[in-house]
């Protein structure tokens, strides 16, 4: 079995893949000070709901954008499935990374776009709806040409109830009208519609940009809400990191 795991800023997801399938996925509060004994405790548990044990795990990769966990995740990896654990870089990707400093790119973006060449035409664009709602452009040919990073949605209400007094937490949902009748409504409103005007927006001008319409995928957890309200997405892919992880660490064994 292949354990993957996907450290983002706010969520660590867990996963298990078995002969090339997706078998359990767990997600747990990405925190930086999180020992190793800490995420055994934690997965431990889960994987004896599943029958599954330590020694049924041969590899590990590791996809994260939160350097302080490194060690912790590395440490764990070592201590109780007795493998070293393979990290994505830009260095062992199997995609041509076309920007100034390759090494910027965060991990998990590289592993969306191998999964774009692997499993949907190019022109592409992702649409990953995490801390931060980033747009990442795969070109013709499997090439990473950049993109585009936004603040997220939930980070967008946390800075707007936490710097205005007045204005209350709300849930994201898709509200019936644009115009809202009270504050609550308002902001909602905001949220949803708001974030449907940047999705169109900047697929538009990556398209003129690009002088061709891109395949647009979108995932994370708020993918299939936005989703619904406009046609310029044409997939959502709720697994496209980890498919992403699966086709690079097969790359490298293969390699």
């Amino acid at each position: 079995m292949l354990l993957a795991i996907d450290t983002g800023n706010t969520n660590t997801v867990f996963a298990i893949f078995q002969n090339d399938e997706l078998k359990y996925s767990w997600r747990c509060q990405t925190e930086k000070s999180r020992s190793a004994d800490e995420y055994a405790v934690f997965l431990k548990q889960l994987l004896d709901l599943e029958n599954v044990t330590w020694d049924d795990v041969n590899d590990v990769i590791i996809s994260s954008v939160v350097p302080d966990t490194n060690f912790h995740l590395e440490r764990f990896c070592e201590k109780y499935i007795t493998c070293k654990p393979i990290f994505v870089s830009e260095k062992i990707v199997d995609i041509a990374v076309d920007l100034d400093q390759p090494q910027e790119v965060g991990a998990d973006r590289l592993v969306n776009a191998v999964a774009v060449t692997k499993f949907y035409d190019t022109p592409a664009v992702v649409i990953d709806f995490g801390t931060a709602t980033t747009f990442d452009v795969i070109d013709t040919g499997g090439i990473y040409r950049g993109g585009v990073i936004a603040p997220g949605i939930r980070l967008s209400i946390e800075a707007l109830t936490n710097r205005a007094a007045k204005l209350p937490q709300i849930n994201i949902e898709k509200p019936q009208k644009v115009i809202g009748k009270s504050t609550l409504q308002a902001m909602k409103s905001g949220m949803y519609w708001g974030y449907i005007g940047v999705i169109e927006t900047i697929i538009t001008k990556i398209t003129d940009e690009m002088g061709k319409k891109p395949y647009v995928i979108a995932t994370g957890g708020l993918a299939p809400l936005y989703a619904e309200s406009t046609d310029i997405i044409d997939v959502v892919d709720d697994n496209l990191i980890f498919k992403g992880l699966l086709e690079i660490y097969k790359n490298y064994k293969n390699a």
